[in-house]
């Protein structure tokens, strides 16, 4: 079956690449990945004080006194 097209209107729109994401959902985006790294942080942080050893709960003191 042949089929023969005359005539063919078509609109194309060029994106600039860089301008895909808008600037709310880019903040949304990094504030996301912030709060993330902080979490993560904050939990090797907890992981390292729960592995350090120490000489009991004066010693802590005295260490956070310094």
């Amino acid at each position: 079956m042949e089929v023969e097209i005359s005539n063919v209107v078509s609109t194309i729109r060029t994106v600039d690449g860089d301008s895909l994401l808008a600037p709310q959902t880019l903040e949304k985006i990094v504030r996301a990945v912030l709060q993330a790294v902080n979490e993560q942080e904050e939990h090797h942080k907890r992981a390292k004080a729960e592995r350090r050893i120490t000489g009991g709960v004066s010693h802590e003191r005295d260490e956070e006194d310094r």
